[in-house]
């Protein structure tokens, strides 16, 4: 695996951090046959994809000024950085220290929502930087929609771990760097069965333990599960 060296400059984070020694590899076998999935799963569903990209396209240009798709810099296999496609969920020349704040305090293991009885801890509520039609798109994860695209492309697959911000990988521990072993994913196992109640450290090891025992059934099971995980909007942002 490659070295790679990211240099950022944050106000809780200045560091240098060199990819680990320690790595997760998988089967050449396993991982064609994963990249198979992901592309002929995402070409069976792109009509259906490309009329609900219409559709939210229209609602977001009426709800607020601004482009209709929103890219972000993120950190793939092995740290590679490529460009992220979304939906644009927030208005236009927003302050991002927001969510660098809110980064900072869940990566130290610090809760974002403290009402009681929310269930969602690390769910940042209220958050003035988010739209009307973004509230509903982040909750039901439809504004993820495009990353299909990335799919395609090859910068990401239909499972694996979330795809990290550079400043986010910038404070990793090696430990936390096995997480960046595999292709993000638009689902995994954290985004089925943690998202807003667990905390980082949690997110991490249930990314390694994914990458550890990774396999075709185990993806399939969890691409299964992610519709009504969207559908009931349980953990959204």
């Amino acid at each position: 695996m490659a070295v790679f060296r990211i240099i950022v400059e944050r106000r809780f984070c200045m560091a240098i951090h060199t990819a680990p020694m320690q790595v997760i590899s998988s089967s050449p076998g396993y991982l064609r046959a994963k990249r198979l999935l992901d592309i002929v799963f995402t070409l069976m569903i792109l009509l259906p994809l490309l009329v609900i990209i219409a559709i939210v396209a229209i609602l977001i240009r009426l709800d607020s000024e601004g482009p209709i798709f929103f890219r972000q810099k993120r950190m793939g296999l092995n740290g590679e950085e490529f460009t992220l496609f979304k939906f644009r969920s927030m208005y236009v020349n927003n302050d991002d220290s927001i969510h660098r704040r809110a980064v900072e305090r869940y990566m130290n293991g610090g809760k974002l929502n403290d009402r009681k009885g929310d269930g969602l801890p690390f769910k940042l509520r209220d958050d003035p930087r988010v739209t009307r039609v973004g509230r509903f798109i982040r909750k039901t994860s439809i504004d993820e929609l495009p990353q299909f695209f990335n799919v395609l492309l090859g910068e990401m697959s239909l499972v694996g771990p979330r795809p990290p911000l550079p400043y986010e990988v910038a404070c990793y521990s090696s430990h936390d760097w096995l997480r960046l072993s595999g292709k993000p994913g638009l689902t995994g196992t954290w985004q089925v069965y943690g998202r807003s109640t667990v905390g980082f450290q949690e997110m991490i090891e249930m990314d390694i333990k994914y990458l550890q025992q990774q396999s075709i059934w185990q993806d399939l099971k969890l691409v299964a599960l992610t519709p009504s995980i969207m559908f009931s909007g349980r953990g959204g942002a």
